[in-house]
Order: structure tokens, then sequence, then C-alpha cells
């Protein structure tokens, strides 16, 4: 395998460094190069354009509000009626394991903060609990506004079904890569069950700490997320699991940063809702710059043959 699948460097001078065809970057796709040296970039781009842009977010309003109006009216009564038992259970929890979290009332691990922490670990816990009872009554809604949304931005860039072509390997020697290793990855740690598990029991401890737990569940759910957020880019290609397994592979760590950034800010307590349907206008900002490159090469590859003949 050569030095060019051998690190997170790899993915850096994208065209340039994809094969040998790729030696030049014409200049109506330097914008999109550039971005993709940065694809956490895109998840900006995603809440940049939900929030300025009126058919971005007005449909994907209007098909939330009732049911997010519901769910504020229950999760608000939950929240009036267990908040002060729940801040007395973290305060009996801290009181108990100090030396093992590193927590007290009014420090972190021995640096004084400016408030009461249990009063702050409790808004964590109720709100993450908040954000459970939202996305229960949001699950259907959100989701058909979450695909609108994708097949909005992809409208807007001026691009039908035609646009997405066949996959075309851009590395001249691609990685070698078994098929369950993501799959198998993603089921346990990316599925359901897996981040469940990882964030209800092993992380329970880290909830109480300010973003802690956030980022780390957020790396945990990394490539699964990058993975669930790029199915309809995969499926509007038609590519198999094996295709799939090597395209991630040969762009690791572009997914793993973009997958963080986008896990990071949905597991925000009840504004990550949100950023679940921008996210999704981000993703498809992404796959729009990276079939454009997958464009490129076929191109140049044609050109190739040609001369060859």
């Amino acid at each position: 395998m050569s030095s060019i699948q051998d690190g997170p460097e790899a993915q850096d001078l994208l065209f340039e460094r994809s094969s040998k065809e790729t030696a030049h970057v014409p200049a109506h796709l330097s914008r999109a190069t550039l971005r993709l040296q940065f694809p956490p970039t895109y998840v900006v781009v995603g809440v940049y354009r939900l929030f300025m842009d009126k058919t971005l977010w007005v449909p994907a309003w209007e098909k939330c509000k009732h049911a997010t109006q519901r769910g504020a009216l229950v999760g608000a009564t939950w929240a009036v009626l267990t908040f002060s038992l729940q801040r007395k259970f973290i305060e009996i929890f801290m009181a108990n394991s100090a030396r093992v979290t590193g927590l007290s009332n009014r420090a972190i691990f021995g640096f004084k903060v400016p408030f009461g922490l249990h009063t702050y670990a409790a808004i964590l816990l109720v709100g993450s609990q908040l954000t459970f009872i939202l996305r229960y009554f949001l699950s259907k809604n959100i989701r058909i506004a979450r695909d609108r949304a994708w097949a909005q931005t992809i409208t807007s860039r001026g691009k039908g079904p035609e646009f997405w072509g066949p996959y075309v390997e851009e590395w001249e020697n691609p990685p070698k890569v078994v098929v369950e290793k993501y799959g198998g990855v993603k089921r346990w740690v990316g599925g359901r069950v897996g981040l469940f598990f990882v964030r209800r029991v092993l992380l329970l401890p880290f909830e109480f700490y300010p973003f802690v737990g956030t980022a780390i569940s957020a790396w945990f759910k990394a490539l699964g997320t990058a993975h669930y957020l790029h199915t309809q880019y995969f499926d509007a290609k038609k590519m198999s699991e094996y295709q799939i397994a090597v395209f991630m592979e040969e762009r690791k760590w572009d997914y793993r940063l973009f997958g963080f950034s986008a896990a990071l800010l949905e597991g925000l307590p009840i504004i990550g809702l949100v950023f679940t349907v921008s996210n999704r206008i981000g993703a498809a900002m992404w796959a729009h710059d990276l079939e454009k490159k997958q464009h490129f090469v076929a191109a140049e590859r044609l050109k190739r043959d040609e001369k060859r003949e």
C-alpha cells in the first residue's frame, strides 16, 4: 500500500493527490477544493443556510411546529415536577463520589466555578430528558423535514437526479478494505443499541461534566453519524457496500472530523434537534462538492484513455 493511504495527509490535496490525471484544478472547482480540505466547515455552512434561507427553515418549521409545541408542553410539565428531585439525587451522587468524579458544589477538579454545580448538572440532566421527549414527538415529522432539507439543498444548486453519476475510483492504488470494518463498527458503536449502551451506561458519570460527556459521545458516534448523513449520497450513486467502505476509508479522517462536528452539535440538549436538520443540509453541500470531484476525475480519466488510443 502506497504512502498516500497511510495518514490524514492523504486527504489534504484532494484533486491533486487522488491520481496522476488530476494534476491541476480548474478555476470553477477551486472553491470546492478549499472546502473539501476541511469538511467540518460544511457543518457551519449547514447551520448558516438553515437560518438564512427561508426555503429551508420555513418548510422545516411548518412540518415540526405542532409536534414541537406538544412535546414542549409535556417536557415542561416533566421538568417542573421532577427538577427538585433530580437536583437532590445529583447532590447525593456528588457527595458520595467527589473523589472519583472530581466534582463538588463549587469546583470541577479543584477549579472554582461561579455557580452552583448541582443546579447546573441538574439542568443538563433534565435538558437531555427534554430532548428525548421532544425527539419522541418529532420522530416522524423531523425525519421528513430532514429529507426535504436535503432535497431542497440539492435543488438550490441547480442539480437533478441525473447529476449523480456512477462511482469513480479516484485513487490509483485504492486501499484494501473489509466491508465488515464499517458495518460491524457501525452496528456496535454507531448503531442505536451500541450508542445507547455507550452513552447511557459507560458515559453516564461524564454527563455531569460541562460538555465532556457530549464531546466523548460525539467522538464515538463520529463515523456512524457521517455514514448516516451521506446515506442519500451513496444511494443516489447506487454504490455497493464495498464501494462505500473504500470511499470512506480513503477519506476516513474527513468523515471522522465531519461526523464528530455534526454529532457534537446534535448532542446539545434541545437545540441539538435543530442541528439534525442543518447537518443534513451541510452533508448535502459536501456531497455536491464530492460529486463535482467525481465528475472531474471521470472526465480527466476519459481524456487520458482517449490519448492512449
